[in-house]
């Protein structure tokens, strides 16, 4: 690097690998960008005199004078009165795959978490600051959710996960799918009274079409499908806990839980233990949405795993996607196979 006469180091600009190219300063930067209007040779001369002299282009501020940011906005909604640590680890494997599938497409993410209804934010695209917005996280915070669904009648670029509308472009699991393939896992392993576990009418679209799955795989299978269990608590292992009170406490007959989430699945399984009751042997368990703690519980969990992969480049697509390109999109889901069912 050269020194000026001060003695500060000189920064290299285009127009020095100019000079030392011998074109024009607007050719450097065509060649640079990648122009078809450089022939080869003049754009290997450019670069070679980039290299000699240690000049790299500022693609961020040249994306900013394209009107690109080079960034992604991926907003992740929590409970309100409650930190990031409190959330559901299902929205930290897909944050994680959502990063991932932008920095493939040479985005930058910038993470917000957001729970205060005082304090929600999403017109990134409008200021400036990102291409594209991802939303994700619990649909339980419904101020968030109705904000970001006033932002998304504004903007375009936007994508949602775990979204309780459907008027806005959505990501989501094929949970009718896996739902199927839970209850099939179980009957498989001879249970004929199987039980879902979670409240279709609430606020978690996907619990509803899991439901279905279950309803579906059941009448399939000539056995009668139950109206679903739904318990209280204050959060998802609670109420997995108190779903297995109930059923031993009213007396009635279960052989298998399939739980419209891993949360709950997983608070069950410390309660059937507490209860001497065996499982896979007496009662088969089957959770959805893959989470990695499951391989660790009492027995491990068998779950239904949305692919975490596609589902992030999924959200970043659509996001990125042009007007009249996007459409709610599944992600599809594979069993994993654990000792919770036979």
């Amino acid at each position: 690097m050269k020194k000026e006469e001060n003695g500060r180091p000189h920064r290299v600009t285009s127009i020095d690998v100019a000079e030392r190219a011998g074109v024009s300063q607007s050719t450097v930067s065509r060649a640079l960008s990648g122009s078809e209007t450089i022939t080869e040779a003049t754009r290997r001369r450019v670069e070679q005199a980039a290299a000699e002299l240690g000049y790299h282009i500022n693609m961020r501020a040249a994306g900013l004078r394209k009107g690109e940011t080079g960034t992604i906005a991926i907003v992740v909604i929590g409970r309100d009165g409650q930190g990031p640590a409190a959330m559901n680890p299902f929205y930290y494997s897909l944050l994680g795959s959502t990063c991932a599938a932008a920095a493939e497409r040479g985005y930058e993410a910038l993470v917000s978490f957001q729970a205060r209804e005082d304090e929600l934010f999403g017109h990134y695209v409008g200021r400036r600051q990102a291409d594209g917005v991802v939303v994700i996280g619990t649909a339980s915070n419904g101020p968030a959710w109705d904000y970001f669904r006033n932002v998304a009648a504004q903007s375009q670029a936007i994508a949602f996960w775990g979204s309780p509308f459907d008027d806005a472009v959505w990501v989501r699991s094929d949970n009718l799918a896996g739902g199927r393939l839970a209850v099939e896992k179980l009957i498989a392993g001879g249970a004929k009274e199987v039980v879902f576990v979670g409240d279709p009418n609430s606020s978690q679209r996907q619990f509803r079409e899991r439901y279905e799955g279950y309803r579906n795989a059941m009448s399939e299978a000539g056995l009668k499908p139950r109206e679903a269990l739904v318990s209280e608590g204050a959060d998802r292992v609670t109420q997995g806990r108190n779903s297995v009170i109930a059923l031993e406490e009213s007396g009635a007959k279960f052989d298998g839980l399939f739980f419209a989430c891993d949360a709950m699945a997983l608070g069950a399984l410390e309660e059937l233990a507490a209860r001497s009751v065996a499982v896979p042997e007496q009662v088969g368990v089957v959770g959805f949405d893959g989470l990695g703690s499951g391989a660790f519980s009492n027995p491990p969990l068998t779950t239904v795993e949305p692919d975490f992969a596609e589902a992030g480049r999924l959200l970043v697509e659509t996001a990125l996607a042009g007007e009249g390109e996007r459409a709610e999109r599944r992600v599809p889901v594979r069993l994993v196979e654990r000792a919770s069912a036979r």
